[in-house]
């Protein structure tokens, strides 16, 4: 439970780093390494969460 709490929070945080991130319009190669980088973090945080939940549902024996 602790490990969805935390991949939450990242996800929220790093959707407010992008909202925050787009009020300029021109990006340079930093914003857009960072985009990236966000990207990638979301993606792995729904990876996580995925395989969370399919250790939890194992531990209860649901396959």
């Amino acid at each position: 439970m602790n490990l969805a709490k935390t991949i939450s929070t990242a996800l929220i945080m790093s959707a407010f780093l992008v909202v925050l991130s787009g009020c300029e319009g021109n990006e340079g190669p930093v914003e857009k390494a960072g985009k990236k980088i966000d990207q990638t973090t979301q993606k792995l945080g729904g990876k996580i969460e995925a395989a969370g939940e399919s250790i939890q549902d194992a531990a209860k024996g649901n396959d």
